[in-house]
């Protein structure tokens, strides 16, 4: 019954860098070499949530510290981001992310202008602009 146990910690131990690294870092080059735009906002939509956490979880570590089910609460969340049954990510930046947004920069930043090549106004806001 040791072994089970041993198994299965070293199991739970690499399924938080499985899913929360290697399957995303595999989807996201899949995603760039595919024509779609679709897999191209999930996987854009989950690095930005999985730095946002991890930078949370950085500054709050010494009350996360006191609860001992946080790291399977972040497996969990963060399985529902990664799965493309579910699309969380794209969810999540669609639903909350992008309206906070909008909020701040108001609509026209996502329109597009005429002279962006294809970006939008927010794009060109957040873009460094090249010095002459």
């Amino acid at each position: 019954m040791d072994r089970f146990w041993a198994l299965l910690t070293h199991i739970h131990a690499l399924a938080g860098p499985s899913t929360m690294l290697l399957y995303p870092l595999y989807a996201s080059v899949v995603a760039i070499e595919s024509t779609s735009k679709v897999d191209d906002e999930q996987w854009l939509a989950y690095w930005i949530l999985y730095s946002f956490l991890t930078l949370v979880e950085m500054l709050l570590q010494p009350i996360l510290e006191w609860i001992p089910i946080w790291y399977d609460v972040k497996l969990v969340f963060v399985a529902w981001l990664v799965l493309p049954q579910f699309r969380g990510a794209a969810f999540i930046y669609e639903k909350f992310v992008r309206e906070k947004i909008i909020k701040k920069y108001g609509g026209a930043h996502f329109h597009k202008s005429p002279n962006s090549k294809g970006k939008n106004k927010f794009v060109d806001f957040v873009t460094p602009k090249k010095a002459s």
